[in-house]
């Protein structure tokens, strides 16, 4: 049986990916009730290292790649991500906004190339753009704040800035691209921890730790980035990406449905409104090229 041009095993492989990286926006909200956000991302890189890179063979790439890649996307993306999601934004949102690193993507690939934006790239940015400004005029009402959505825009910004490195070692193994670049996301997680959290704050977050907390931890490192890293990219490997990519668009429909059902986050009609833009502005810049090809006939 296949669902669209994917056959339903493979279907169900990549759902269960999106709904892992959706619900782990809550699951992150459980882990920071012990753990001060950056050693929390320090434990989460240090077990997607530890033992993984002893059994994964270094990818054919540059170290200085790996290295921008893990600072990048370690200490920038989820760095800034769980400290905003320690009181400044709820889970929901950050899930949502943080997806405009499709849009910060698209235009550091365009500065680096000078490549033009088309006109429906504009329309979809002014979209996404217009629901994160009605975010930014809700915020204070359920526990976000303006910080909360600069930080996730910071985030979605390294995250993008990964993007690009990654697009220039060409096709590698996305999975040891993880692993091996993480050597590089610990070190200045744990110094960053040490400097801003303190040393007491570090080993009384350990202490108190609980089952829930490193269930939270081991979700964020073998779930989130072992499994659905390895999962996504041999989905990539078989399919084509038109067909495969589309489906990150459910990511913030489990996070934000997630965090309503576990932790009771309103979804007020403002912030449905938002995600459709977000949302509608993302699909369009990813369906369109495949619509036009197929319904619009070439000059």
């Amino acid at each position: 049986m296949k669902t669209g041009s994917l056959p339903l095993p493979h279907f169900l492989l990549a759902l269960a990916t999106v709904a892992i990286w959706g619900t782990n926006f809550v699951v992150i909200r459980v882990g920071l009730d012990h753990l001060p956000p950056l050693l929390f991302a320090t434990l989460r890189f240090s077990l997607v290292l530890l033992p993984a890179v002893f059994f994964i063979k270094k990818p054919p790439i540059p170290w200085s790649k790996l290295a921008s890649y893990g600072v990048l996307i370690g200490a920038g993306q989820f760095g800034l991500l769980f400290i905003a999601m320690r009181g400044h934004i709820t889970p929901g949102l950050a899930s949502l906004i943080v997806q405009t690193q499709v849009v910060f993507t698209i235009g550091m690939a365009m500065a680096l190339t000078g490549e033009r934006v088309k006109t429906y790239q504009w329309f979809a940015l002014a979209l996404a753009a217009a629901g994160v400004g009605i975010i930014m005029t809700h915020v204070g009402g359920d526990g976000t704040t303006p910080l909360g959505v600069l930080l996730i825009l910071g985030s979605a910004l390294s995250w993008a800035g990964g993007n690009i490195v990654a697009r220039s070692a060409g096709q590698v193994n996305m999975l040891a691209y993880v692993v091996w670049s993480s050597m590089f996301a610990v070190p200045p997680l744990f110094a960053l921890s040490l400097i801003t959290e303190g040393w007491p704050a570090m080993v009384a977050g350990v202490q108190n730790a609980d089952a829930a907390t490193w269930a939270a931890v081991l979700w964020q490192s073998v779930g989130n980035s072992l499994f659905g890293y390895s999962v996504w990219g041999w989905l990539l490997a078989r399919h084509p990406a038109a067909t495969i990519s589309p489906l990150a668009l459910l990511v913030p429909v489990f996070g934000m449905g997630a965090s309503a059902f576990f932790l009771h986050e309103p979804l007020q009609p403002w912030k449905l409104g938002a995600a459709a833009l977000v949302l509608g502005g993302l699909a369009l810049n990813l369906a369109w090229p495949s619509v036009r090809a197929r319904f619009v006939p070439a000059a």
